[in-house]
């Protein structure tokens, strides 16, 4: 199992509680119809999680897992309607009823799995015939931003490399394709969909949020602790992010994979 790099901080959440389906699975609203059973794998606060649950109605459930007992905790204290569950768990956890959901969905989760192929394979298993399987990731590869600083090229670099030391993927989102194909998937569609920060509001946002990260949440922590960055290192990425944020010129755009594979 890799070790999660960003951990829960609030400046983490922050990030997690914007997510909607409008702007993060938008590619699988066409099979969030009434009476779908969800799976929804690492779900953290859970706003996607809910709003599934709208969207599959009264007669369908929907189920968000996570391994982190306290985010499971702040889920369950979010608004949600009754057809949604909150449970502390993992993937390959004997107990999910094999063959059992219509959607089983991971957003922003195998880029950080050593092992995503077996994730997908695990998905599938808890998947009914015919149903799908949905996955999101970030591809920092082929994600850019402007201006360009030594600050921000720096906490790319760091970004990299402490992902990786953790077992994780950055590039995750282009290998998606792959991954289900190894995974024996045979009917997959895949796709691509963009977060874009350029309008002040969202440079703030975005911005402030990063700079929070580096200097207070487990990623520099982790970055210390692994030696990858001292405190001098992570306030420079901190202060390029806020100079970033004040940028009339500032615009970053992040893009992400998607497949939907059939099981």
């Amino acid at each position: 199992m890799a070790r999660y790099t960003h951990g829960h901080h609030e400046s983490v959440l922050r990030s997690h509680r914007w997510r909607t389906v409008a702007n993060s699975a938008q590619y699988l609203r066409p099979h969030l119809v009434s009476g779908v059973q969800v799976l929804d794998v690492g779900c953290g606060p859970g706003t996607i999680t809910a709003e599934f649950g709208e969207l599959v109605g009264e007669n369908g459930n929907v189920l968000g897992i996570d391994v982190a007992s306290d985010v499971i905790e702040l889920a369950r204290q979010e608004p949600h309607g009754s057809n949604v569950e909150f449970t502390v768990t993992n993937l390959f956890d004997d107990a999910l009823p094999e063959r059992s959901f219509d959607v089983v969905h991971a957003h922003q989760v195998l880029q950080h799995l050593d092992d995503p192929v077996a994730a997908l394979r695990r998905m599938r298993e808890l998947t009914k015939p015919g149903g799908v399987v949905a996955a999101r990731d970030a591809d920092f590869g082929s994600s850019n931003g402007f201006p360009v600083s030594a600050g921000l090229t720096d906490w790319l670099s760091l970004y990299y490399s402490l992902a990786r030391a953790n077992g994780g993927e950055p590039d995750a989102g282009r290998r998606l394709l792959s991954w289900a194909h190894d995974a024996g998937f045979a009917d997959v569609t895949a796709s691509a969909s963009v977060w874009c920060f350029a309008t002040p509001p969202e440079r703030e946002w975005w911005g402030d949020l990063w700079a929070d990260r580096v200097t207070r949440s487990t990623f520099g922590e982790q970055a210390l602790e692994t030696g990858l960055a001292n405190h001098e290192d992570l306030q420079n990425m901190a202060d390029a992010w806020r100079a970033w944020s004040r940028d009339q010129s500032g615009w970053v755009a992040i893009v992400h994979g998607e497949i939907l594979a059939r099981a």
